[in-house]
């Protein structure tokens, strides 16, 4: 998993997000602007909360990301065709990593989202099935980056199925390079699941450096 990736990752605050095949409902643009800037607001007010320790504005965050995103539809879609190599036990276990990188890949870096603030830009229907909500994300000592973030409808709840950063779609790139590391290994999903977690030791050790 290369560094280059992980910064294009982390751009969009750890979220390589995707939910293919699962919008049903037309999405309207008010209400996903308005999910947009409940979801923006709680992971800002989690991530500037200084007065909580570092467990708690973890949890805080874990507690956004999972109401905000469909894991297990986010999971399956990146990991693609190789979800139905893996065994039972591989699957859960992928799911439960997943999981915790995304929430990793935020909290690791608190202290250089410290004083992060956003604001919405426009919001325009992408498709009958998903609406592309713009923010615009600030940083103190930082120039200003845009964040496109794409909201389906899961199950009659607005989610964020894409975050796309720099004219990139996250959750491709992090499509690929799962992809990569499994064919490099001629095909294991453990070899998968072992890199995962080697990237949440790595992310918790920065965690702990960084409080």
């Amino acid at each position: 998993m290369t560094s280059s990736f992980h910064r294009r990752l982390l751009l969009g605050t750890g979220l390589g997000l995707a939910a293919a095949g699962r919008a049903s409902a037309q999405q309207d643009i008010g209400r996903a602007a308005s999910f947009i800037q409940a979801t923006g607001q709680d992971l800002v007010a989690a991530i500037n909360d200084t007065r909580a320790d570092l467990p708690t504005r973890r949890q805080r965050v874990a507690s956004v990301l999972r109401k905000a995103v469909d894991i297990e539809g986010v999971g399956r879609f990146i990991l693609g065709r190789w979800w139905r190599q893996a065994t039972p036990q591989e699957q859960q276990d992928y799911l439960k990593l997943f999981e915790e990188t995304l929430i990793r890949n935020l909290s690791a870096r608190f202290g250089e989202y410290q004083g992060v603030r956003f604001s919405l830009g426009r919001s325009q229907q992408r498709t009958e099935d998903d609406v592309l909500v713009n923010t615009i994300i600030e940083r103190p000592n930082s120039a200003p980056f845009a964040l496109d973030w794409r909201v389906g409808d899961i199950n009659g709840q607005p989610k964020v199925v894409d975050v796309i950063a720099e004219g990139t779609s996250l959750r491709l790139t992090q499509r690929s390079e799962y992809s990569a590391v499994i064919q490099q290994n001629n095909g294991s999903i453990a070899a998968l699941l072992t890199a995962m977690r080697r990237q949440i030791q790595q992310l918790s050790a920065r965690e702990q450096g960084g409080r």
